[in-house]
């Protein structure tokens, strides 16, 4: 559970906020009913039991938006009627609810939320003046004082979701070709294989690896080298689909996962690629080629199964003479199984 909750910002912020808000809201939603100020008491047992319940949602599907922008949504609409209903003793909530906002919902979504709640508070003040502020004057300073509470928060959230995304962005590419590392690679294989039991989606996936590639980094240095790397990604992703997904595995091993693919049409994009960086890579002592090994996910089949297949039809590309393609057939796939 605390693994999980390290690992995903969204559902430790959902559960954190979760657990804040139905142990201080609690007490206040029992206390109002008990002294018959109902209005109030529903709208603090409905930020709870809306709290619960989306937390409980969350945990149990692992999706955090839907749940988010519910939150946000109840919570603003409570935090109104509650602010309306006790005046300035209910303006306290709307603080801690620019707050939550921003961190639940994007920060145009929670800019807006915001801006909703202000709108309906200051349109009743001014049907019913007194009714939640006690002057304009009163009303103009709450408006102000939010107005640097949601800056504060906006330029703090946003520069918070930047840097996460931007972190995790490098947890899963590779810093040189700008491909997916290792890392990615082995969590989306897991996921792919997973794919294919449940809805029976084809997939084929490319292992490939540059020919004679120690060479050019003991002929003309290793930068050199990495400008071959960058060219041959960059290469790659011009000449693939854009569901198709590169990853960098190895020094000069590389994988592309294709999504929708059966065995000819693997065929086919791996001469396609052979042609490609045949005719347009090149390094400082020439043309670049590479060999490529190939294999269809078959049903039931463990992804490192599946990796393995392509990877020995690769070892035998390279073994033929290199500057090929080999995709591996069902007779590789029991020969696979047999060995395990």
């Amino acid at each position: 559970m605390f693994k999980r909750l390290r690992n995903d910002f969204q559902l430790s912020i959902i559960t954190l906020m979760g657990i804040i808000g139905v142990l201080g809201i609690t007490p206040y939603a029992a206390y109002r009913l008990l002294h018959n100020n109902l209005l109030v008491g529903v709208a603090d047992v409905v930020i709870v039991l809306s709290t619960l319940s989306a937390v409980i949602y969350a945990w149990r599907t692992g999706d955090t938006e839907k749940p988010g922008l519910y939150l946000a949504c109840v919570f603003s609409v409570a935090a109104t009627l509650i602010a309306i209903n006790l005046g300035v003793n209910g303006l306290f909530w709307i603080y801690p609810l620019i707050l939550f906002n921003f961190f639940m919902v994007s920060p145009g979504k929670a800019i807006a939320a915001t801006l909703l709640v202000l709108a309906g508070l200051v349109g009743h003040a001014l049907r019913e003046p007194g009714s939640v502020f006690e002057s304009n004057y009163q009303m103009i300073s709450f408006l102000v004082t939010n107005a640097m509470a949601g800056v504060l928060t906006f330029i703090f959230a946003y520069r918070t979701r930047i840097q996460r995304e931007q972190l995790q962005l490098l947890a899963i590419q590779d810093p040189l070709t700008g491909a997916r590392n290792r890392r990615a690679m082995n969590d989306e294989l897991k996921i792919v294989a997973s794919s294919k039991r449940r809805h029976g989606r084809s997939y084929g996936v490319l292992a490939m690896d540059l020919d004679h590639f120690k060479q050019i980094n003991d002929l003309h240095g290793h930068q050199a080298g990495d400008q071959v790397l960058i060219d041959y990604a960059k290469l790659i992703r011009s000449c693939s689909r854009q569901e198709d997904r590169l990853f960098r595995f190895g020094g000069e091993e590389f994988l592309l996962l294709l999504p929708d693919t059966d065995a000819e049409g693997l065929e086919t994009a791996a001469q396609n690629l052979l042609k490609e960086v045949r005719s347009g890579l090149r390094s400082p002592g020439g043309p670049v080629t590479v060999s490529i090994g190939g294999a269809i996910l078959h049903a039931e089949e463990p992804w490192s199964h599946w990796l393995q297949r392509a990877d020995q039809c690769l070892y035998q590309a390279k073994k033929e003479g290199r500057d090929r393609a080999i995709i591996a057939s069902l007779t590789s796939l029991a020969a696979t199984q047999a060995l395990t």
